[in-house]
């Protein structure tokens, strides 16, 4: 295996917006970095299962049964959808006494498994960067090791600039503004996941 390749392509699937990073990314801003990490390292333990499960021979599985994948994108797709229509129509964070639900390790874990971006990042890392060796589960295993550090580093990152929003944007009317246009790019980040 050519470790730089790999956490180069690691550090780029991770740090990239995608529904996970806008989610903790709005997380944080409502609730704070220290609250964000539960669902920082949900979302990132079950992508690095992912990564495993697939070297392990499951997306081999979603491969040669499309409509088991496209199933698993529509709910992802439609889940989203709610999540981002509820960020939508959220009152501006912490200027107003009532928040949003808040983004769980568990809700973080969950929106792996229907992510299409974090099954086609994970299908990506089996199919190019895992060698055909006698011990493939173990450089699977390594390899999963490494995106999980890399990817807790890199939505750290969004956590912490989900803090810093909350500086920048100190009126109601600009928080409701940068909220809107979250909600908006998690709608689009979701729909081009199902139809790219």
């Amino acid at each position: 295996m050519s470790i730089i390749p790999f956490l180069l392509f690691a550090f780029v699937a991770s740090i990239t917006p995608g529904p996970t990073n806008i989610l903790v990314l709005t997380n944080s801003q409502h609730f704070g970095v220290k609250n964000t990490l539960p669902a920082v390292l949900g979302a990132c333990i079950a992508a690095s299962a992912i990564v495993l499960i697939s070297g392990a021979g499951a997306g081999e599985v979603l491969r040669h049964y499309p409509l088991l994948r496209q199933l698993m994108s529509g709910a992802g797709v439609l889940w989203l959808s709610v999540m981002s229509w509820q960020l939508f129509r959220a009152p501006a964070a912490s200027l107003t006494s009532k928040k949003p639900p808040r983004f769980t390790a568990r809700a973080a874990a969950l929106l792996q498994v229907v992510n299409p971006k974090t099954w086609m990042m994970a299908l990506a890392v089996v199919s190019v960067f895992a060698p055909e060796s006698e011990h493939a589960l173990r450089d699977v295993a390594l390899m999963a090791t490494c995106f999980l550090a890399i990817s807790v580093v890199c939505l750290m990152c969004w956590a912490w600039l989900g803090r810093a929003v909350n500086r920048l944007f100190r009126t109601t009317v600009a928080m409701v503004r940068f909220q809107r246009v979250m909600a908006l790019c998690l709608l689009i980040s979701a729909w081009a996941g199902m139809l790219g």
